[in-house]
């Protein structure tokens, strides 16, 4: 998790001009993390109303999986963890 002053360090107002909330910051790095920029606002709307510590539990899952689609490993384990199964 990154602390919100990191995330300030790492912001560029030119580049990132349609950046301006943290989940939106969380959500382009789980697109970039998951190599799928097609879908960056489906991960910025989880960013959004998933709870954190659920995506970064996924994203540590699929980060250290060797799968085929990662973005499709990611939204499986995602619904697994918020229906209560581990």
């Amino acid at each position: 998790m990154q602390s919100i002053g990191d995330v300030l360090k790492k912001f560029n107002p030119v580049e990132d001009k349609y950046i301006s909330r943290e989940f939106q910051s969380y959500g382009v790095f789980l697109a970039e993390t998951l190599g799928d920029y097609k879908h960056t606002s489906l991960y910025i709307r989880l960013a959004k109303t998933v709870p954190r510590a659920i995506l970064e539990k996924t994203l540590s899952f699929v980060k250290d999986a060797n799968a085929n689609s990662k973005p499709r490993l990611f939204m499986w384990k995602m619904k697994k963890l918020k229906m209560g199964e581990e």
